[in-house]
């Protein structure tokens, strides 16, 4: 580990532990905020729609040291993207102020389907 990303770690981990633990949770939840933020600027590149919206995010964890873990899909797996829409995803969390670490997991289960669209997505769409 480069020790660029090993001091941005300790520093998150120092602070979560000085703002004890009531602050550290308000923290991660505001991390959280801010990470899906980051999300819905990221379009599916074949459907106008932010990814966040359109039900490609399938869990979104951020713990109180700016880890960030999300489980994300996407509408097909011959998606042409497939392979480097991942990295996009990683590069834009990992932009966000207070995000140390980012792991993207890429799956196909449940298979990706129009009802995972939010009711704005679906009404962007044209589709209720």
């Amino acid at each position: 580990m480069p020790i660029f990303e090993w001091l941005k770690k300790a520093e998150a981990a120092n602070a979560a532990l000085l703002a004890g633990p009531s602050q550290a949770r308000e923290d991660a939840n505001n991390l959280e905020q801010r990470v899906v933020q980051a999300l819905r600027t990221i379009y599916d590149p074949e459907i106008p729609v932010n990814i966040y919206d359109l039900g490609l995010i399938y869990g979104l964890e951020v713990n109180d040291e700016g880890t960030v873990n999300i489980r994300m899909t996407l509408t097909a797996p011959s998606c042409p993207v497939a392979q480097t829409f991942p990295d996009t995803v990683e590069q834009i969390v990992q932009s966000v102020s207070g995000v140390v670490d980012v792991t993207i997991e890429l799956v196909w289960e449940p298979p990706w389907s129009q009802e995972m669209m939010s009711e704005a997505a679906r009404l962007e769409l044209g589709l209720i």
